[in-house]
């Protein structure tokens, strides 16, 4: 009983602290993670062993985890190293591809493939969010995308903030359709033995029909503002291949990034797990970048690889005090058993907190939870599984702070003069993610109970 108070008092502290952002939240979970070992494992349970299951060393010499000719869904408690492993690997794709301008490059001939007409590069770069999001996460897609927004917004004299908050929101949404789009899906997807095809016909098939309503709903609210001072600049538009400042380095990004598709895509037949891939992303990049290797290594974001490894430690405190059952317990009677309730619940809840708070805590709490509801009431865990990713993926975008990505591309606007404020986002944002996540719940509803 002592250590579940602890445990429970570690968490709720962390979670505070992290919305304070008082410190930065790296600090904050490897202090929760230290306090939890010390305190909660070895002070109150009196179980050292505990502690080392909670680091998971081991697991990088079990097969499983580079190879797995099957996909098992079985995760021990404690830090998810596969998930680690690959995010770093993807960031240092990312690093490699914006070194050579590739990003850039992409935008603008976007903007020159529908003949910079402001309305369609509206729409375009609505899609073209969504679907990079999908594959190299929200947060790089909207800092290439809303800054080249802001700089065709100067040439062409348009208000870019109704762009930059349709970009916001179908790069969140575009990162709930893939299991490497978003941090909560890999930590579902590595938990619960989910491949990268699974995501794309369950959470997939949920984003697409959220884009399609996404592109008609903002269209339909900014499509007055959506027009140009100026039909062409005095200097005219900038080329494209101007953008690319290696092209060696151009090409490699294609390649990589086309591999990186494919075993993503075929994970599940190679039994190549994501770590294998993350390590191969990683090491392709840095034996092809050559005087990139540096600043690539550099970009890494520590910080947030640090953030991680000490969440997954204070999520372990509360699984192994057997916290997490007593929540799975309670969302069971509440429900009074019932599957819709249950989803409804966890969709709901996953969405108005991730709206306020860190999707990725909250995601690596409720994972274990699900397991055991779907263990003690016999509800297929698929459909908790597809609520919960879509209910944290989605739910971030109805305030500023939900996601990183909000705050990257408000931060963009503000820096280029056009701040937006709380009232003006939440007017346009939060009715777009209420009505994206009951579509969502409905799908779920109608495909798995």
């Amino acid at each position: 009983m002592i250590a579940q108070i602890a445990a429970v008092v570690i968490f709720v502290a962390m979670f505070v602290m992290i919305v304070l952002e008082r410190l930065p939240n790296y600090i904050v979970t490897l202090t929760a993670a230290l306090l939890t070992i010390f305190v909660v494992f070895i002070l109150c349970m009196g179980d050292p062993s505990a502690a080392w299951q909670s680091l998971n060393l081991g697991v990088f010499a079990t097969e499983g985890f580079w190879y797995q000719a099957e996909l098992v869904g079985e995760s021990s408690p404690g830090i998810n190293w596969e998930t680690i492993v690959f995010i770093v690997g993807m960031m240092v794709m990312v690093g490699g591809m914006s070194s050579c301008g590739f990003f850039r490059w992409l935008c603008l001939a976007m903007a020159k493939l529908v003949n910079y007409k402001i309305k369609l590069i509206f729409l375009s770069f609505m899609i073209l969010s969504a679907v990079f999001s999908a594959i190299i996460g929200s947060i790089t897609v909207i800092l290439f995308l809303a800054a080249v927004t802001v700089e065709l917004s100067r040439m062409m004299k348009f208000d870019p903030v109704p762009m930059i908050l349709s970009e916001i929101f179908t790069a969140n949404l575009g990162g709930a359709a893939t299991m490497c789009g978003d941090p909560p899906n890999i930590i579902i997807g590595t938990s619960l033995g989910y491949s990268f095809g699974d995501f794309i016909v369950n959470t997939g098939l949920m984003a697409v029909v959220g884009l399609i309503f996404a592109v008609i709903y903002f269209y339909c609210c900014f499509r007055k503002q959506l027009v140009a001072g100026v039909e062409m600049p005095a200097g005219g538009f900038p080329d494209p291949r101007g953008a690319i400042t290696d092209k060696n380095g151009f090409i490699r990004s294609w390649i990589i990034f086309g591999a990186t598709v494919l075993l993503l895509a075929t994970h599940a037949q190679t039994g190549l797990t994501v770590s294998t891939i993350g390590v191969f992303i990683a090491a392709a990049t840095l034996l092809l970048s050559g005087k990139y290797v540096g600043e690539i290594v550099q970009g890494i974001d520590w910080e947030t690889v640090l953030f991680f490894i000490g969440l997954f430690i204070a999520v372990s405190g509360l699984e192994q005090t057997g916290i997490l059952e007593v929540i799975a317990d309670f969302i069971g009677k509440v429900s009074g058993g019932n599957a819709y309730v249950m989803v409804a619940i966890i969709i709901w809840i996953a969405a108005i907190a991730s709206a306020f708070i860190d999707n990725i805590p909250f995601a690596a709490t409720m994972v274990p939870v699900i397991k055991s509801l779907s263990a003690t009431t016999g509800v297929d865990i698929s459909a908790m599984a597809w609520a919960l990713s879509m209910g944290t993926d989605v739910g971030g975008n109805a305030t500023p702070i939900g996601a990183s990505a909000n705050v990257v591309g408000t931060s963009i606007c503000a820096k280029a003069g056009r701040p937006i404020g709380w009232g003006k986002y939440c007017r346009y944002l939060a009715p777009a993610t209420a009505v994206v996540i009951a579509l969502s719940m409905l799908i779920v509803f109608v495909r798995y109970l």
